[in-house]
């Protein structure tokens, strides 16, 4: 009984299925049959327990992803770029596997799209026809279908606010322009630019979600502030922001059911805090002693290249988006919401 429950469900595909993919499988699990590709065999008893089924594959390795095409309407790119290069090559071979099947599927799927449709009209033709099945409640990976057709895949992309670069300090929405400062941030904006064109085609319909830094009761910067790494001065310090790994997955969640093609959103909390501070609030719950501070020249001589990276971008998110258009209530609006009524001090 239990496989035929599994068969007739709608399936979602994770790719990238670590911690956040994890916390997504609950909120998946009552309406979906979840699979995870992951390139490590020695997963597949932890995700068996959850109640996933493991495809073993390699984002590095094309072919052995085969088995993804056609497998589910709707997948969560979770996985990030390889560590080197400005070409987000995974991303690349991902959009190849999903798109095979689906090509042959589009003109039933949407109709004959004429070669003289710029892309950007082709991406409103895509958003009309989404917005029109949403509205119909019709299927959930949000194209009206007819008999005998596919609908493209129903992609999440999980980004990050790397890619905007450093913006001094300013509130910014999603119409800021991308400018990455890093191979890091640019492979992001590699992997964001290779969906747009795949959702304008009508390959996929992908809708990315923009991420600052994750937080839990796992993910807290406990050892680095028992290591006494330095924090910068308040007068070179930067704006981060921050999201809650449960609301987090929530939000991609809601990406998969609700969220536009080709749209941003920022997946981030309401707080508005500089680095040193959000420090100093963890160290303040469990009892640890704050950073030492030091000036952006001096972290220069004695912070390591990648977390330096970090300490030379500062902006604040706008997420009006989020509230509005997803309507996401978050269980955490804000790092102090989590600290005051989740973290017990030591």
């Amino acid at each position: 009984m239990k496989a035929t429950r599994n068969f007739r469900r709608p399936r979602v595909l994770i790719v990238g299925c670590g911690d956040v993919g994890m916390r997504c499988v609950p909120l998946l699990q009552p309406r979906a049959h979840v699979f995870a590709l992951t390139s490590h065999a020695g997963r597949c008893a932890e995700l068996r327990a959850a109640g996933v089924t493991p495809l073993v594959g390699d984002l590095d390795a094309r072919r052995s992803l085969k088995r993804l095409a056609g497998l589910a309407p709707t997948v969560l790119h979770l996985a990030p770029p390889q560590k080197n290069g400005d070409d987000d090559r995974r991303t690349r071979a991902l959009l190849a596997t999903l798109c095979t099947r689906s090509a042959s599927t589009l003109r039933t799927a949407w109709g004959a799209v004429s070669p003289s449709v710029s892309p950007i009209g082709r991406l409103r033709r895509i958003r009309a026809s989404w917005a029109e099945s949403e509205a119909a409640n019709i299927v959930p990976d949000g194209v009206r279908r007819t008999a005998g057709s596919r609908a493209p895949v129903r992609l999440v992309y999980a980004s990050t606010t790397g890619v905007y670069g450093d913006c001094g300090g300013a509130w910014i929405d999603e119409t800021r322009a991308a400018n990455p400062a890093n191979a890091r941030a640019k492979r992001r904006v590699s992997a964001e630019r290779q969906l747009r064109r795949a959702t304008a085609r009508g390959s996929v319909a992908a809708s990315i979600a923009r991420i600052p830094g994750i937080y839990a009761g796992n993910r807290l910067p406990l050892a680095r502030l028992e290591k006494r790494t330095p924090a910068l001065t308040d007068a070179d310090d930067v704006y981060t922001n921050h999201i809650h790994a449960d609301d987090l997955a929530a939000i991609l969640v809601r990406l998969a059911t609700h969220g536009r093609p080709a749209r941003v959103i920022h997946a981030s909390d309401d707080s508005s805090l500089k680095m040193g501070e959000y420090f100093d609030r963890v160290a303040d719950a469990f009892g640890l002693a704050h950073a030492p501070r030091i000036t952006l020249a001096q972290a220069e001589q004695q912070i390591e290249p990648t977390l330096l990276s970090f300490m030379r971008e500062s902006r604040r998110l706008v997420n009006r988006r989020l509230k509005e258009e997803l309507r996401v209530g978050l269980q955490y609006p804000s790092v102090d919401d989590f600290l005051r009524d989740c973290v017990k001090p030591r």
